[in-house]
């Protein structure tokens, strides 16, 4: 039996998701062609543009990632990963947002390996296919992550088997994409994004007040040598171990990353007006600070709370804001459903990262290989059966991929966004920014960008020492070096 503040907590959470498949099912009615399902007709507003593309960006991630890190290891990683965060937030709105939104409008695409192939005139649809098999390999997984997320989340609120909490939850994240598409998924991106603000605010302030003020959550933490240094990492309690300067470059290289994602990087190619990406830069930068201070923060006052008794020790770290939660369900009818919204707030985090990723993904398959490769004379009405069926096909495999209970969101999110950073980013950039790149050096770059992830995770980072830093930053130089190279020794490209 569910107890009182169970219930109040699955009433919220519940009337949530009902809100979401509403608006796919609302938008379902204006999805007529492929460029309304994937990219929304062009014609996002500013402030749709600016939320969608950091909710969709920072995932469960941000409100279970970084604040399990922080509590478990202390302020060093989780400040200098948002800090990189942030500037590479800001960065790529200045200088890849307009640019991207014109070139893409001009040369006709609406996904980015369609985007690829058309701005190098790739005929031989190699480049396509490439840019569709990195999409597919990386954002699977990716969304693998959230969806195991969604299991962790009800499993551990309501005693659910984890099997079964996380199939539920890819089935509405499935249900409400396949209908509504990109424009829904930006609509409820924007809603999500609101959703996890509240929730972020609440937990602190909650978890700060239930201490007894930030007096004593910084007490605590400085209790724990090392806990709050930037130069020292210190997971668990474990010996401090020095985070020095190299350490420092690579965790900060997770804002290159920025540069190759393809959930955000459609937000760019989507919004009505180029115009009116200055505003959109401004309201996405400022939230990206502040929720990433906050998540950060929260992984610390968790520490407090637990040093304090108010929790207890965490099994699994990445749960905190999750055990927050329960803490304030048991002080009554109004404080449960408060909790219910928080939890909603995790919820929305996944699902926005979700449904943008199952988008992308199905665009690969449906779009950039089925269509362009085999079937170019597919009616309108046929893609968007495979588009749709494409969202199904991706929801099942990550599923499958999501089946382990103990996968860690963290060390998923973290691969999969090397990943894209590496082997999308320095492409991207030499796509908007370098004449005499080809088609040659962007397939080469994608390729040692892509292979050099899976190279450094699993072959020189176990090494340790000065080799054991965060694999986007080598794979991106390597990207980009076989960019430069393989396009200087090939013919110049006819533009």
């Amino acid at each position: 039996m569910l107890s009182s503040p169970q219930i109040c907590m699955l009433i919220a959470i519940a009337a949530y998701l009902s809100l979401t498949i509403a608006i796919g099912a609302w938008f379902s009615r204006k999805n007529k062609t492929t460029d309304d399902f994937y990219l929304g007709g062009r014609r996002l507003g500013p402030l749709v543009t600016a939320m969608s593309a950091e909710a969709s960006d920072m995932s469960s991630w941000l409100l279970m990632g970084l604040p399990g890190v922080a509590y478990l290891s202390g302020l060093a990683d989780a400040a200098w990963t948002a800090i990189g965060l942030a500037i590479g937030t800001y960065i790529n709105w200045l200088i890849v947002s307009k640019r991207l939104r014109n070139y893409s409008a001009s040369i006709k695409g609406n996904t980015i390996p369609d985007f690829f192939a058309n701005r190098w005139h790739d005929k031989s649809k190699v480049l396509l296919v490439a840019a569709a098999a990195v999409i597919i390999i990386f954002f699977v997984p990716y969304t693998a992550s959230g969806f195991a997320a969604c299991g962790k989340l009800f499993g551990t609120l309501f005693d659910m088997e984890y099997h079964t909490a996380m199939i539920i939850s890819a089935a509405v994240i499935a249900v409400y994409t396949v209908l509504g598409g990109f424009l829904a998924a930006s609509t409820t991106d924007f809603i999500q994004s609101i959703v996890m603000t509240i929730a972020i605010v609440v937990v602190l302030g909650f978890g700060v007040i239930s201490v007894g003020g930030f007096d004593v959550v910084f007490e605590n933490a400085q209790a724990l040598p090392g806990y709050l240094s930037l130069t020292e990492f210190r997971p668990g309690g474990v010996e401090a171990a020095a985070y020095g300067p190299l350490t420092i470059i690579s965790t900060m290289a997770w804002g290159l990353g920025y540069f190759g994602m393809p959930h955000i990087l459609l937000r760019f190619m989507a919004i009505r007006n180029p115009k009116e990406l200055k505003t959109s830069r401004r309201v996405a930068s400022v939230w990206v600070v502040i929720s990433l201070a906050v998540a950060t923060l929260i992984g610390i006052v968790g520490y407090s709370m637990t040093k304090a008794g108010v929790i207890g020790t965490l099994a699994d770290s990445e749960t905190i804001i999750i055990d927050i939660s329960r803490v304030i369900a048991d002080n009554g009818v109004i404080p449960a459903l408060i909790a219910g919204i928080i939890l909603a707030g995790i919820l929305a985090a996944t699902m926005s990262t979700a449904d943008s990723q199952l988008l992308a993904a199905s665009s690969s398959v449906s779009q950039n290989i089925v269509r362009s490769v085999f079937w170019k004379n597919l009616s309108d009405k046929g893609a968007m059966l495979i588009a749709r069926g494409s969202v199904l096909l991706i929801s099942v495999i990550a599923v499958f991929l999501a089946w382990d209970p103990n996968s860690s969101v963290f060390q998923i999110v973290s691969f999969a966004w090397a990943g894209f950073g590496a082997a999308f980013g320095p492409v991207m950039l030499a796509a908007l920014f370098w004449k005499r790149s080809n088609r040659w050096g962007a397939i080469a770059g994608m390729i040692a960008g892509g292979a050099m992830v899976f190279i450094w995770k699993f072959a020189i980072k176990p090494i340790g020492g000065v080799w054991g830093i965060y694999e986007l930053l080598p794979a991106f130089i390597v990207a980009c070096i076989a960019i430069v190279v393989v396009s200087l020794l090939t013919s110049a490209p006819s533009l």
